[in-house]
């Protein structure tokens, strides 16, 4: 199955938002409708992006993060033991373009994974649409890693994590068990396909993240173990037949951005972790070269190559990405490499900054080179 997931051609996760949602959202906001009105629009919503995923080959379904403000508040939020909360300052991460809206998690006591976290009710209706006709529904979760970057490295000061864990290893095995928890839930509502979204991995990545840490005595390579071992406790009990990926981003909001710098500083990390699939951005320079992927060396896992951009609408050149991934074959045999999008199409739900049609004609793109590369 892993070698089948990811597919040829597959996606993030995340597609524009359309305007009926948004609209709605600002009614419930405004208390003009109730929360059950706007999930029936969502309801509605999401079955049409269904179709519309279907009626351009993707296989591996999602419900475009429609019920979502953001990709990866919204669910580490409602873990036990974390809260969403407004800051002071805003957003303590700054975007290289538009700044994202001031809200973030913060620790407030032991974590673990919420039996009732309204992710798996959303991810039953998304299975039940889809059916069985040879696609799969895909869910999608931030990284455990998202809540050590928050707390560690990225915090603006205001973190009581050392009074909540003392020892910073139970903090570390909490995380890890609570994603182990989360799996077996998503599996037992029918989930054989899930990724794990992390944006830590491009932060510890970044040069400048890099010396900022260093000035505060932290070891961006012994964080990155961290890391690789967080998510290895997470997989541990993973069943034989769920497929677990990956997607590293470098930050995607309102088609700005948040880190730069290819993987080579993390790569030997980044691959030693037991993944089945990893979703690479490779659409622009500050992604670097292929050179990293000499440290891919597990032959049931895949490579997905992000060569083209969800932030713009602009298509690319075919022939400069058929090269690109014949260049890709060096590291990494062609059976093993997948094409996606480098990011989903709205991380936040203002979305990039294009059009549902410049949308698909992306995906349309990518079913094109597929076929002449792999069929």
């Amino acid at each position: 199955m892993s070698k089948t997931i990811p597919f040829t051609v597959d996606h993030v996760g995340s597609f524009l938002r359309p305007n009926r949602i948004k609209e709605a959202r600002v009614n419930v906001a405004e208390g003009r409708l109730s929360k059950a009105e706007l999930r029936t629009i969502e309801d509605e919503e999401i079955i049409r992006l269904v179709a519309a995923q279907k009626k351009v080959g993707i296989k591996g379904i999602t419900d475009g993060e429609f019920r979502r403000g953001f990709w990866h508040i919204d669910f580490l939020e409602n873990l036990n033991g974390i809260e969403g909360y407004v800051p002071e300052t805003g957003y303590n991460q700054q975007f290289k373009g538009k700044s994202a809206p001031a809200y973030n998690i913060r620790v407030t006591d032991k974590i673990s994974f919420n039996k009732n976290h309204p992710f798996l009710e959303d991810f039953a209706f998304l299975n039940k649409v889809v059916g069985n006709d040879g696609t799969i529904a895909k869910a999608t979760i931030p990284s455990p890693t998202m809540i050590l970057r928050q707390e560690l490295l990225a915090n603006n000061g205001s973190s009581n994590i050392s009074e909540i864990y003392p020892t910073l290893d139970t903090f570390y095995h909490d995380l890890g068990q609570t994603y182990q928890d989360a799996i077996q839930a998503f599996y037992d509502k029918g989930c054989r396909y899930l990724q794990f979204d992390d944006t830590n991995w491009a932060f510890l990545a970044d040069a400048t993240k890099r010396d900022t840490l260093v000035a505060k005595s932290i070891d961006p390579t012994e964080i990155a173990q961290i890391c690789t071992k967080i998510i290895n406790h997470a997989l541990e009990n993973k069943p034989e037949d769920f497929v677990i990926t990956t997607h590293i981003c470098r930050g995607n909001h309102a088609s700005s951005w948040l880190f730069s710098g290819g993987y080579e500083p993390i790569a030997k990390e980044l691959f030693a972790t037991k993944y089945d699939g990893y979703f690479l951005e490779y659409d622009s320079d500050r992604a670097g070269d292929f050179e990293p992927l000499r440290y891919w060396s597990e032959t049931n896992s895949k490579i997905v190559l992000g060569l083209v951009t969800s932030k713009f609408p602009e298509l690319e050149n075919p022939e400069e990405i058929k090269a690109r991934i014949q260049e890709a074959t060096q590291f990494v045999p062609l059976e093993n490499l997948s094409i996606s999008p480098q990011c989903g199409f709205a991380s936040t739900e203002e979305g990039n900054k294009l059009s549902e049609e410049e949308q698909w004609a992306k995906i349309n793109l990518l079913q094109e080179i597929a076929a002449d590369i792999w069929e």
